[in-house]
């Protein structure tokens, strides 16, 4: 059982080892798949953010190299590139021409827009209140044309953006670096419009170096780099350029807002650059998902099948393994009870050719050629009552010993209410309570004549000693009949002679005497202890007579 439950618990060692490595490996493999993956959503994003950004940039410089300034100002001067700025599908808001304007030309200016239909063709700022040309001395931007035309978009032309900080500096970069220019993050067509960038590009006429306006197209933020699919790993923030410590972020209608960012926020997973308008925005990815505790919880689900896995086959393997030991141990069980009913059997027939032996020598010396047949009769009956009821003790104690105090109390021992008994109570063997029981009987047998004498009163002794120290102890038996002499006493038997001074000494190991005295009939008896008790013969005996146990 111990050896089982050994293997057991190394099988059960041995399966959560490998659960807990298994466990440990796809912690390790998910973390790493979750993470190529988010790098790799990532640089596609940025990556098509930047094909984005370029395209509109492009579309910029085409357009602006493609716008040709007239010599004097004209209404709709965007129509001949009309079919060139939606060919590119860019999704812009607004495409406009910003023409560059002296304080001289403004009146021009207002009357080119009349022209071209807009409400309101006066020159003014972003508040819409008129500018004086008198209080003008350089140049300034105003806004001439625009496409797509609408009844928002009709009110803007004739602005000029001198007083907007974002489109003044974005249109004073393009002019000094001469190359397209991106704006500040800022609201387009109103105050409370969609956040966007705005893309200036200068138009310079060929001998010239400074430009004489500016294509400009305006684009949503969430659209131009904010977007992505509702089901991506990650969502995307925009480093604000106008505010340190800000982001700006689309939700899923595409509304751009500004967030604060801490340093014990959350950090974002991975940053990129994209390049615009000669300027780089820094884009950064935040996981939707938490890429370690996922790997956790999947590590936990195989950890768990592995440990189920391995309480499976443990439970089959002990279950097995207990099914067949409960069946060896039957086996084993079945093998010593037969072998002990084989060591019982041959101890009965040992036993049963003794007892018959002692049986067949009583037969023969009682009834003996020319001896009494009724006498005879009645010794041989009591003969083998004795040793019938000493058998009968022996089986009580399945074959252990018999008190010897017992043999006495048998009915089997005649007048054996009136002998005086003493003398510790020991057990002695089958061997020696069966000899002890006929000598009881011979000696009892023939002290009818004293006994006759004394009535009730007890006139016989029966007493015995045990003396000595381990493992050398005696036993000494004294039987006396008072009252009794060799004139008065049945003269013994033949077998009554023959058992009291050899068979019984003999079968004790020991010595024998008979005499009288002046007053009484003696017989003494002296054995070693250890043939009396014979502990060999019990021990046998003891161990056949045990349930048997099966070999564990």
């Amino acid at each position: 059982m111990v050896r089982l439950g050994f293997i057991i618990g190394f099988i059960a060692l041995l399966g959560a080892l490998l659960s807990g490595l298994a466990a440990y490996r796809v912690h390790d493999q998910e973390l790493a798949l979750d993470r190529i993956a988010l790098a790799r959503a990532i640089d596609v994003h940025a990556s098509l953010v930047q094909d984005r950004s370029t395209e509109r940039e492009l579309l910029a410089r085409v357009a602006s190299g493609l716008f040709r300034a007239p010599s004097v100002l004209k209404p709709n001067m965007l129509e001949p590139l009309r079919s060139a700025i939606y060919a590119f599908k860019t999704d812009f808001v607004v495409a406009a021409w910003v023409a560059r304007l002296r304080p001289s030309e403004l009146a021009a200016a207002r009357a080119a827009i009349a022209a071209a239909g807009f409400p309101n063709p006066e020159i003014r700022d972003t508040s819409d209140k008129p500018i004086d040309p008198a209080s003008l001395t350089q140049p300034i931007d105003v806004l001439m044309d625009l496409e797509p035309r609408s009844d928002e978009t009709k009110a803007l032309p004739g602005r000029s953006y001198d007083d907007d900080p974002v489109r003044n500096a974005m249109l004073a970069r393009a002019r000094v670096e001469k190359r397209s220019v991106a704006s500040d993050p800022v609201p387009l067509l109103r105050d409370n419009g969609p956040i966007g960038v705005i893309v200036a590009a200068p138009v310079i006429p060929e001998g010239a170096t400074e430009p004489v306006g500016f294509i400009t197209f305006s684009y949503e933020l969430a659209s131009l780099m904010l977007t992505n699919d509702d089901l991506s790993l990650f969502s995307v923030a925009l480093k604000d350029p106008r505010k340190e410590g800000s982001e700006l972020v689309a939700n899923d209608q595409g509304v751009v807002s500004t967030r604060m960012t801490t340093p014990d926020g959350p950090a974002p997973s991975a940053t990129r650059n994209v390049s615009f308008g000669g300027r780089d925005w820094q884009l950064g990815y935040y996981a939707k998902t938490n890429s370690a505790r996922r790997a956790e919880q999947t590590a936990i689900i195989v950890a768990a099948i592995g440990f189920a896995i391995t309480a499976m086959v443990c439970g089959l393997f002990g279950y097995v393994a207990y099914n067949n030991l409960r069946l060896s141990r039957e086996i084993q069980v079945r093998i010593g009870f037969e072998r002990r009913l084989t060591a019982v059997i041959d101890e009965l027939n040992h036993r049963v050719k003794n007892i018959l032996a002692v049986i067949q020598s009583i037969v023969t010396r009682t009834l003996r050629h020319g001896s009494d047949i009724d006498v005879a009769r009645e010794l041989l009956i009591g003969r083998i009552h004795a040793m019938s009821n000493v058998v009968s003790l022996l089986s009580e104690s399945q074959w252990q010993g018999v008190k010897l105090k017992g043999l006495f109390e048998a009915r089997a021992i005649p007048h054996a209410d009136r002998i005086a008994v003493s003398g510790p109570d020991i057990a002695v063997s089958a061997r020696a309570a069966q000899s002890l029981s006929l000598l009881f009987f011979e000696l009892a047998s023939h002290s009818d004549e004293g006994l006759s004498l004394v009535g009730k009163h007890p006139h016989i002794t029966a007493n015995w000693t045990v003396t000595g120290e381990e493992p050398e102890t005696v036993f000494r038996f004294r039987w006396e009949e008072f009252n009794t002499s060799e004139a008065t006493r049945r003269p013994d038997s033949d077998f009554g002679l023959i058992l009291l001074d050899r068979v019984a000494p003999e079968a004790l190991g020991g010595t024998a005497k008979r005499y009288f005295t002046d007053v009484s009939y003696v017989y003494e008896l002296t054995a070693p202890m250890e043939t009396v008790v014979d502990m060999t013969e019990r021990d046998r005996t003891e161990k056949l007579s045990q349930p048997v146990q099966p070999v564990r």
